[in-house]
């Protein structure tokens, strides 16, 4: 049975389907011959998967997140940061950092953090004479913020496969997220000083406060969603609509970066991610029922449990593959082949999920940088011009700081566990 997986499996990855249909058909055979569960119950499996008011929250952060990466939202934001630190050596590429975080606070998409900041950080960078493989480097990395700062459409989906709460994971999410943009920033600074990047000239009082007050409808996405949800004023799923038509009524008629002719459009992108989302949702859901009724997380128990491995080398294992997977596969689809097979080991092993729902996106983080399929890369390539190879050098240096931070996560739970422990315990 396990041969007959592996083949069917590797075959259809290999062949350049999309993943859902990877994980579909896979799942289809494998009930088909080796289950009892009739075929005519998969249909339901996958509506179940998706009858879940937490994953609501999902299409409102998509569009939330296209409304801002069109409607003028982060241009305000690198508009206020670089008034503040773009004199500082290596300006710009801290601009980008902190801009990134800021919007990461907003929309939880990493890709769409890493477009916004992309179209505009990029050509101004080059402008100021830092070098493309840099200025492209440190967009790809710094907008793989994007889904471990809060809110996250990762951590939705690790809340909704372990049941666990998203609210709790999202607070887990933020120091990590300082620590990543602290670590980043570091060597921004040290590289910069190395390589001759000046800030630009201090700007006046007068001139700091026009661009926080432009800023300001931008820097209030993140208090309505992150100020609604621990408020208790609305739930997740409820600070995500809010998010996505406070997104829409500033970018139509604030800033005024989008017209009513881009309303209908900006909708139906939205839904077309959207929808590839749900349709990997609802397939991986498939194939989470076929591995547990074949019995593999149970039988990884009792291997754990006989070997007597340690939690520590456990995660060690873990981080190993998730990091290799995360060179052929993207984010979702990794989170949703290994959670299944994970979740009934953390109790074993006496691993608080909260705490490896954070070791997981760090390592997603990585994959979105790590070649030959980082996601990131490929978009900054796109808007940028860019080949491949330069964003490629310019991510590395951050690939090695971001597994830094992984060894930092996995060997010290206090890093993710100190906030949701203390305001919510």
């Amino acid at each position: 049975m396990i041969a007959t997986f592996t083949i069917i499996f590797g075959l259809l990855l290999v062949s350049g389907l999309p993943i859902a249909f990877v994980l579909g058909i896979t799942s289809l055979v494998m009930l088909a011959f080796f289950s009892p569960t009739p075929i005519l119950m998969i249909p339901e499996i996958m509506y179940n998967a998706l009858a879940s008011f937490p994953l609501m929250a999902i299409p409102f952060f998509v569009i939330a997140a296209t409304f801002m990466v069109r409607g003028g939202t982060s241009k305000y934001l690198i508009n206020a940061a670089n008034s503040i630190f773009g004199q500082f050596s290596g300006g710009l590429a801290i601009v980008c950092v902190i801009s990134s975080m800021i919007f990461a606070a907003i929309c939880g998409s990493s890709v769409a953090t890493a477009l916004a900041m992309g179209v505009i950080v990029i050509p101004a960078m080059q402008e100021r004479g830092y070098s493309r493989s840099f200025s492209s480097g440190i967009v790809a990395a710094s907008g793989t913020m994007g889904i471990m700062i809060p809110p996250s459409i990762a951590l939705i989906l690790f809340g909704v496969m372990a049941d666990e709460s998203i609210p709790r994971l999202f607070i887990a999410g933020i120091i990590p997220g300082i620590l990543q943009g602290v670590l980043y920033i570091t060597w921004i600074v040290l590289y910069s000083k190395k390589s001759g990047y000046h800030g630009a000239a201090m700007q006046s009082g007068r001139e700091i406060m026009f661009a926080l007050v432009k800023a300001l409808p931008a820097f209030s996405l993140p208090i309505i969603v992150i100020g609604g949800i621990y408020s208790g004023i609305v739930t997740v799923t409820e600070a995500a609509a809010l998010a996505a038509v406070a997104s829409i009524v500033i970018s139509l008629f604030i800033y005024r970066e989008c017209t009513y002719r881009d309303l209908v459009p900006l909708l139906a992108e939205s839904m077309k991610s959207t929808g590839m989302i749900m349709f990997i949702i609802s397939t991986a859901m498939v194939f989470g029922t076929w591995l547990t009724q074949a019995g593999i997380p149970a039988q990884l128990v009792d291997l754990v449990i006989r070997y007597d491995l340690p939690w520590w080398g456990f995660l060690l294992v873990v981080n190993v593959l998730l990091l290799l997977l995360g060179m052929f596969l993207e984010v979702v689809s990794i989170m949703l082949i290994t959670l299944p097979i994970f979740l009934p080991l953390l109790s074993a092993l006496g691993i608080d999920p909260i705490h490896f729902a954070i070791i997981m996106t760090i390592n997603m983080e990585v994959a979105l940088i790590t070649p030959p399929v980082g996601l990131n890369l490929y978009v900054l390539s796109g808007v940028s011009s860019t080949p491949l190879s330069e964003i490629i050098k310019g991510a590395a240096p951050f690939v090695i700081i971001s597994l830094i931070e992984v060894f930092i996560i996995t060997f010290c739970p206090s890093v993710s566990l100190f906030l949701p422990n203390l305001l919510m315990p």
